[in-house]
């Protein structure tokens, strides 16, 4: 999952997206880095997102 794929799956801005990976110790690291930016595993983010983000109003 790229960045902008990981703040649309917890609908929260890029930027927050960044925030979380560079001060968050829990968030997954990424799988790979490329030229276009970091890439991570969809199950690695899904199961960081289960564990630690709290689930959204409209989701309950």
């Amino acid at each position: 999952m790229s960045m902008p794929e990981i703040a649309d799956f917890l609908g929260v801005s890029r930027q927050r997206v960044h925030q979380m990976a560079e001060r968050d110790p829990c968030f997954p690291e990424p799988a790979t880095v490329l030229a276009v930016g970091k890439i991570w595993r969809g199950e690695d983010i899904r199961a960081w997102a289960a564990k630690y983000r709290p689930p959204l109003v409209d989701e309950e």
